[in-house]
């Protein structure tokens, strides 16, 4: 561990949380498809059923139930190179779904990568605690480098200032120093109505980022009162493959210091891959840690960061690694591009599916975003919806609000259902007791339709459950709960 001048924090780390979706494309799958190599390893796939505003609610989750007895965050920042909505707030769906203050402050920071640590240095710069969630879902055209090599999922931070009580002694990590360049170039875009970016020849993007990226990484190290030979961690994050690669041998940090950066697992995820990394490392690491931050795009930034002594302490709940160990790799190559719309395949013949109505989902915000249902005072029965009169009791208006989000149970009853439409057949319906009282019918997602059985255990998540006249209908499902232990290996995708 390394030591250094004892610095200012310009901000503190209060807790963190990363979510990688349960689905994996096997690379030599993608090969065997299009007779091509493929390559090694696979990369995380968001379900039909996944976007960026309901993985990055995922992430935040984790994040805020880790961060027991720190403050609860008054702003969200969400930033993504590809939000599900164009002129709606995305963040505002994320805000709902964590049952926050409506007094607080939600805003997108979104359409390119660079978003991502835009949306840490507001939050740096922000008096109040600020969660800052990163997502994103890389695709690119079959047989692309974009499409091989991406990967999808969300991180959250979750920061305060330095002044006051907000981070003395609750930050896991002090930020010493934030350092950033700018430099106008063309080495990737995407139009506003297309679905995959065009990226200008590798070597270019190289000779582009070298300079920016040593200088940002040089300004942060001036700015912490260290050097290069201090830092036990660097993270390089950048879609970039030959410009991180570049930077990682003039860094003058170790090789043994330099992250992996999970390419074989789960792919580049573009906006979030620093949040992921960072967790990961924070996953792993002790107190008086020094970790180094540099991400590529559209420029550089650097932000070095210390941990402390809190994290003795602090164990998140569901780590980077655990995930990846835990999911599945049986997805089919014509699944993927059905999800992702481009193998367009005869539709249902059955009604097109009617999009929400906005009234009736402001009503119900609470119960829709939240998943809040309540509670009889009169006779504890819990209703989910929420109800005036109890069901049980008869009594009216004696109820109080009842978070269910984080409450756990288990299958009562269940059917897999192979007539009823769903981009990945069979549908499993189910019933669900929850811990405490309630019962709930709804749809598993990330589900074995083979294995799935009466009495297993599952908790909440939040999905996209359709999407109809470009309205998405956002609410909750069940999964399995899967411990690396019971992992017993990768369970089965229809096509």
């Amino acid at each position: 561990m390394s030591g250094g001048a004892a610095q200012k924090p310009v901000g503190h780390l209060l807790g963190y949380g990363a979510y990688l979706p349960y689905h994996r494309l096997p690379r030599a799958e993608i090969g065997a498809a299009l007779g091509s190599r493929g390559g090694r390893g696979e990369r995380t796939v968001a379900s039909y059923d996944e976007d960026t505003t309901s993985m990055g609610v995922e992430a935040a989750r984790i994040a805020l139930r880790d961060a027991t007895g720190r403050p609860k965050p008054e702003r969200v920042y969400f930033a993504t190179a590809r939000p599900a909505y164009r002129d709606k707030t995305n963040a505002n769906v994320i805000h709902a779904a964590l049952g926050l203050d409506a007094a607080g402050f939600a805003v997108d920071m979104v359409g390119s990568v660079r978003s991502g640590v835009g949306a840490v240095i507001a939050a740096l710069d922000s008096a109040e605690p600020t969660l800052v969630v990163l997502s994103d879902v890389r695709t690119g055209l079959p047989g692309s480098a974009e499409e091989t090599d991406g990967g999808d999922g969300a991180a959250a931070l979750l920061f305060g200032r330095s002044e006051g009580s907000a981070g003395e002694g609750t930050a896991l990590a002090d930020v010493l120093a934030v350092a950033s360049t700018t430099g106008e170039f063309l080495d990737r875009w995407r139009g506003a109505d297309e679905q995959s970016s065009h990226v200008w020849e590798e070597r270019f993007s190289e000779h582009a980022y070298g300079p920016l990226a040593e200088s940002a990484f040089a300004d942060a190290l001036k700015k912490a009162g260290i050097t290069a030979d201090a830092i036990d961690r660097l993270i390089i994050a950048g879609l970039s493959s030959r410009a991180t690669r570049q930077f990682a041998a003039r860094s003058g940090v170790g090789k043994g210091a330099i992250v992996d950066q999970l390419n074989g697992s789960v792919g580049n995820t573009g906006t979030a891959q620093p949040g992921i990394l960072l967790a990961d490392v924070l996953d792993r690491a002790t107190p008086n840690t020094t970790i180094a931050m540099v991400t590529l795009a559209d420029g550089a930034t650097a932000i070095i960061l210390r941990t402390t002594d809190a994290l003795t302490d602090y164990r998140a709940s569901l780590r980077v690694s655990e995930q990846i160990a835990l999911g599945s790799n049986a997805l089919l190559y014509t699944t993927f591009l059905t999800w992702r719309d481009m193998l367009h395949r005869e539709p249902p013949r059955r009604p097109d599916p009617a999009p929400p109505a906005a009234p009736p989902s402001h009503r119900r915000a609470a119960y829709k975003f939240g998943f809040i249902g309540s509670r009889c005072t009169e006779c504890d029965t819990l209703h989910l919806p929420p109800s005036r009169v109890c069901a049980s009791c008869h009594a009216v208006d004696r109820m109080i609000p009842a978070p269910m989000a984080e409450t756990g149970g288990q299958i009562r009853t269940l059917t897999v259902d192979h007539l009823v439409f769903t981009p990945q057949p069979p549908a499993v319906l189910a019933v669900i007791d929850f811990d405490g009282g309630g019962r709930f019918r709804c749809q598993l997602t990330d589900v074995n339709p083979t294995s799935v059985a009466v009495g297993d255990r599952v908790e909440m998540t939040f999905r996209k459950v359709l999407t109809a006249d470009g309205i998405h209908n956002y609410f909750w499902k069940a999964r399995p709960v899967r411990d690396v232990a019971s992992q017993t290996g990768a369970e089965s995708t229809g096509d």
